[in-house]
C-alpha cells in the first residue's frame, strides 16, 4: 500500500482530530514545511503519522519529569558505536514511509518492556523488548535464534550467523534517559549484527511526545 503524503497544495484527505474533520491543507501544525501527514498501511493495517493539532497542548506528564535515578535511567551518549548511526524524527517517518511502501527490508523496534510499550508507541513499530535479546535476562539461544532469523532475516548457518539479507532495524526507546534500546543494540552488536543495519533514535518516545507526534497503543 503505498504512502499518502499529504501537503498544503496536495489533494483533499481528511483526518480525525479531537471530534473534528480537518481537510489536509487546514492542518495548523505539520511535520515539516512541505509534509502535513503521512497515512499508510503496514503489514494490512492502517497507519497514520502526524502532530496534535491543538496548538495550547501540553507534553505527556510521563514525559514531563527532569530526574530520574541513575543508574538506570542514565543519559546515553550520541553513538553507540561505529557505523550505528543515530537518527532523528524525519528520519524514522522516512523509514515508516519506506515500510508503507512495501519495503520489506525495514524493521522499526519498539525495545522497551510491554508495560512502556502500553501507554503508546510509535505507527509501524514491532514490540522486541530489550529482555528477549539479552541472555543475562533470561533470554534462551532458541528464543534469541527466533528474533534473529524469524524476525529480522538473519540466516543460521552451522552454528554461525549471515546477515547478508538481515534488515536494516530502527531502534527506539524512552529516549536519551532510557538504556533499552542501546541494549538491544550492543547486544545485536555482540552477536555480529552489521552496525551499518543497526539506525538508533535516540530521542525515542521522549522527543516523539515532546513533538506532538502520533501515537499507538497497541
Amino acid at each position: 500500500m503505498k504512502l499518502k503524503t499529504l501537503s498544503v497544495l496536495g489533494v483533499l484527505a481528511c483526518g480525525l482530530l479531537g471530534g473534528t474533520v480537518l481537510a489536509a491543507e487546514n492542518l495548523a501544525v505539520g511535520i515539516t514545511s512541505s509534509l502535513k501527514k503521512l497515512q499508510g498501511e503496514i503489514d494490512g493495517k492502517p497507519i497514520t503519522i502526524m502532530r496534535n493539532q491543538d496548538q495550547s497542548a501540553m507534553v505527556n506528564p510521563a514525559f514531563a519529569k527532569t530526574s530520574r535515578r541513575c543508574p538506570p535511567f542514565c543519559i546515553q551518549p550520541m553513538s553507540l558505536g561505529s557505523g550505528v548511526e543515530t537518527i532523528g524524527e524525519l528520519e524514522v517517518i522516512d523509514y515508516v514511509k519506506r515500510m508503507t511502501e512495501g519495503d520489506d527490508s525495514v524493521l522499526l523496534i519498539d525495545s522497551r518492556t510491554p508495560d512502556w510499550v502500553a501507554r503508546g508507541t510509535i505507527p509501524g513499530a514491532v514490540n522486541i523488548p530489550w529482555t528477549k535479546l539479552n541472555p543475562a535476562k533470561g533470554a534462551s539461544p532458541i528464543e534469541i535464534t527466533d528474533i534473529l532469523s524469524g524476525r529480522f532475516g538473519a540466516q543460521e548457518l552451522e552454528g554461525l550467523w549471515d546477515f547478508s539479507d538481515a534488515k536494516t532495524l530502527v531502534l527506539f526507546c524512552n529516549g536519551m534517559w532510557c538504556g533499552q534500546s542501546p541494549n538491544n543494540i550492543k547486544t545485536l552488536l555482540r552477536f555480529g549484527y552489521p552496525a551499518d543495519k543497526l539506525k538508533w533514535y535516540r530521542g525515542g518516545m521522549q522527543n516523539w511526545e515532546n513533538l506532538g507526534l502520533s501515537t499507538l497503543k497497541p
